[in-house]
């Protein structure tokens, strides 16, 4: 462990990864504005006169029937567009290991382990509550252990001015490998009734993506139709159609064709991204975030542990987790936080993480069945979580931003300038 962390935790990043996040910033913070606008409008509809209407939306089923794709437009938005959304975010992590901070032993040890402390330690708060309650629900555990990117980075883009590049990339790398695990989770936990000749023939889709991908075939009237039949048949299997899309991600080439500047990866997560960022989470916070916010919700939402238990879980379970695992990384390797940076910057990051929106709102509807009503309260908390989330990791962050520009007097370093803390 000593050899890989020779480098300060957080220390000056590689061009590839400085240009990385630079892209994934520019969309991602846009998405995360089009995400709040598409939920805001979601709270407001649900909770006017015109709440049947939205309701009724929700409800609208299209597709066809003999295809079990006859799915209300909810589903589709859960089903349908995060399939989308998850495929990005696979490119992404694929990027990130050729090119990123992922490639580095040494660097990608501390948001690995810090992701993961970020997920242990908001489930076990879940379950600790849950288990001893009487009502409690502890099939709900995996809800506070997501973190939503878009989010994350649109209140880093906002309070964040001034902070290092390391400190964004790590957050940002934090969420991507975040959001792995919680594929990992959906497929292993929330999967039922499972179609072994369905998925075989999903598999077989995705294989003939794969092969027409590495033979330089990326014909889009070819590969959306293919990709859209394995995650129809991923759908028919049980297993969460998303899966479809992590599936179509992790086959895309992540390493340049001999005479190409880029990689195909890298290529289809341009393409892609803007789909994702600015229409299809947004879409689905629209159609997934509309809950009743009254004062005999938020009394019902109070008195289920669920929903208090995701409240802790997001608002507390995360930074502690967080700073935590990276503080237990710091100690094993003997290596404390590159020159300038203070702990209270990573605790800030860590209360950004328990921004927990789009991946919430999905393992909440898989745990509890959409429209029941500890869905509800459990929707009513992750909103009130994500709002508290960002408050205080808005509030630590912007000092410390602050510090950071008055110390630099307007001059940045390399990507973690040697400041003092």
């Amino acid at each position: 462990m000593r050899r890989l962390h020779r480098a300060p935790l957080f220390s000056r990043l590689t061009p590839g990864a400085v240009r990385n996040l630079s892209d994934t910033l520019r969309s991602e913070t846009t998405g995360g504005f089009l995400l709040l606008l598409g939920a805001a409008i979601a709270i407001i509809w649900a909770n006017s006169r015109w709440s049947a209407s939205y309701q009724a939306v929700q409800d609208t089923v299209v597709g066809p029937k003999a295809l079990h794709l006859d799915l209300n437009l909810q589903a589709w938005a859960a089903d349908g567009l995060l399939a989308i959304f998850f495929c990005v975010i696979v490119l992404e992590l694929k990027r990130e290991i050729v090119t990123g901070e992922l490639r580095r032993p040494a660097t990608a040890i501390v948001p690995i382990v810090a992701a993961v402390g970020g997920m242990v330690v908001p489930a076990s708060i879940y379950l600790a509550v849950n288990l001893t309650a009487a009502d409690g629900a502890p099939r709900g555990w995996a809800v506070p252990t997501a973190t939503d990117i878009a989010f994350a980075v649109a209140v880093l883009a906002v309070v964040g001015r001034g902070l290092p590049n390391a400190l964004r990339a790590f957050l940002l790398t934090l969420a991507v490998v975040d959001d792995l695990l919680a594929i990992i989770v959906i497929a292993v936990f929330y999967t039922e009734d499972l179609s072994f000749a369905w998925l075989a023939a999903s598999l077989v889709a995705v294989a003939l993506f794969a092969v027409l991908v590495r033979r330089g075939i990326t014909t889009g009237w070819l590969l959306v139709p293919l990709g859209f039949t394995a995650w129809a048949f991923m759908h028919s299997s049980g297993i969460h159609a998303t899966i479809a899309g992590v599936l179509l991600g992790l086959v895309v080439p992540a390493l340049p064709a001999r005479g190409e500047r880029e990689s195909l990866a890298e290529r289809f997560e341009h393409r892609w991204r803007p789909i994702s960022a600015g229409f299809a989470v947004p879409v689905f916070a629209l159609l997934a975030a509309g809950v009743a916010v009254s004062a005999a919700s938020l009394a019902a939402a109070a008195s289920d542990p669920a929903a208090v238990a995701v409240v802790l879980g997001l608002v507390l379970g995360k930074p502690i987790g967080i700073v935590g695992a990276t503080a237990l990384v710091s100690l094993s390797s003997r290596v404390g936080l590159a020159k300038g940076l203070s702990w209270w910057d990573v605790v800030g990051i860590g209360a950004v993480a328990g921004i927990g929106f789009t991946v919430s709102l999905l393992v909440a509807e898989l745990a509890f069945g959409a429209g029941s009503p500890q869905e509800e309260h459990v929707k009513v908390a992750i909103l009130i979580a994500s709002t508290i989330a960002a408050l205080i990791g808005s509030i630590i962050l912007l000092a410390r931003g602050r510090r950071y520009l008055r110390a630099a007097n307007g001059v940045a370093v390399g990507g973690s300038p040697a400041l003092p803390s």
